[in-house]
């Protein structure tokens, strides 16, 4: 299904409306924000940001049922590719209960507003047909929006991070009732704070409390950062590093007595999540009065001044001709045998004749 289709399909009709009501209505009271979901299923992990504002008593009492283990071993009962997931019945728990799921865990919460728009990411309480106070334990998330389920339904969060592993358990087979016939299993929920976004509000003279190791097959090798020189390209950098953007990247370019240089998206051995692929932007330029000696570190960059994103160098000797057109940031401070036995990688040309592992990059104190 593409990403903007609405679902205005039986299967999701069933899996929204198709419920039985059950008895006993409570009111709970949200709790102060802002909260994270941290969902450990068997597919991988997802982070929904609860947003209390829009639905204070759906976002307490979800919160509720997670920190009492509610949801542990419940599954995602339904699904619509790439459109929609649902979870949270109480009955899912049981296989034996299969012709069940979709009716447990209802009308325990009152009506609250409605989304004025159900877009890609919200995370919406599952309502009994005509019965306006029947939220409860069941939720679905939409993995496109939904111009079609506009003010309908009561939005209390929305992913955060991991919609990939929404989409991959979007893909579930299910039965002619929309029913999955796989089990995906939520082992647990945990409600958190939400975490600070690291390197986005702190000042340049805490910045420079931090350095970089580079975990290299060749050993590690420890980059101080040039803040009074380049200061916006070392917070982004330090951003980049920190969300794990060049993880299982790669050294794909080795020319002696010049530079080694990594960072290359194209040399990642997997894809960025949403949220990592949020992050890389072109960079302006902080062309700066350093030299490109031995040591320093330089972000790369096409012919455009601002084309640099996330690609970065290491001058294995003097290179004049780089100096104030490329944007040096950094120089080694420890671990330059490990950039000279990358430099003597064999070759073909600039190119390594073997994989050249950059296996993460570390932001840790001094």
């Amino acid at each position: 299904m593409a990403r903007g289709t609405s679902l205005r399909r039986a299967g999701l009709l069933i899996a929204l409306l198709g419920l039985q009501v059950a008895s006993g209505s409570v009111t709970l009271h949200a709790q102060t924000p802002p909260k994270q979901a941290v969902f450990d299923t068997s597919a991988g992990t997802f982070v929904i940001d609860l947003t209390p504002a829009t639905a204070p008593n759906q976002a307490a009492y979800f919160t509720k049922l997670a920190a009492e283990g509610g949801y542990d071993g419940t599954i995602f009962h339904r699904a619509v590719k790439y459109g929609m997931v649902q979870g949270g019945d109480p009955l899912s728990k049981d296989p034996s209960k299969r012709p069940l799921y979709g009716t447990g865990g209802q009308n325990a919460v009152k009506a609250e507003a409605r989304a004025p728009k159900m877009t890609r990411g919200s995370v919406a309480a599952v309502l009994v047909p005509g019965k306006p106070d029947s939220a409860g334990a069941q939720f679905f998330i939409v993995l496109a929006d939904q111009p079609a389920l506009d003010n309908q339904y009561t939005v209390f969060g929305h992913v955060a991070d991991g919609i990939e592993v929404l989409q991959k358990i979007s893909e579930l087979p299910v039965d002619e009732k929309g029913v999955a016939t796989e089990r995906i299993e939520i082992r647990h929920v945990t409600i958190r704070d939400t975490p600070a976004e690291p390197f986005v509000t702190e000042t340049p003279r805490e910045l420079g409390a931090y350095r970089a190791v580079l975990d290299t097959v060749s050993g590690p090798i420890t980059i101080e950062f040039l803040l009074d020189k380049a200061p916006n390209t070392v917070r982004q950098f330090m951003r980049l590093a920190a969300a794990g953007v060049y993880n299982g990247m790669a050294f794909h370019r080795v020319a002696p007595g010049f530079v080694i240089q990594t960072g290359a998206l194209s040399s990642r051995t997997g894809g960025l999540t949403e949220k990592q692929q949020a992050l890389v932007h072109n960079l302006p330029p902080e062309f700066n009065d350093t030299k490109h000696v031995k040591g320093i570190v330089s972000m790369a960059r096409g012919d455009a001044p601002d084309s640099a994103q996330t690609s970065f160098f290491i001058c294995t000797a003097a290179s004049a001709a780089l100096d104030g057109v490329y944007t040096a940031f950094g120089r080694v401070v420890d671990g330059m045998a490990a950039v000279d036995a990358i430099e003597a990688t064999p070759r073909a040309g600039e190119t390594p004749n073997t994989r050249v592992e950059l296996r993460a990059v570390r932001i840790e104190k001094k």
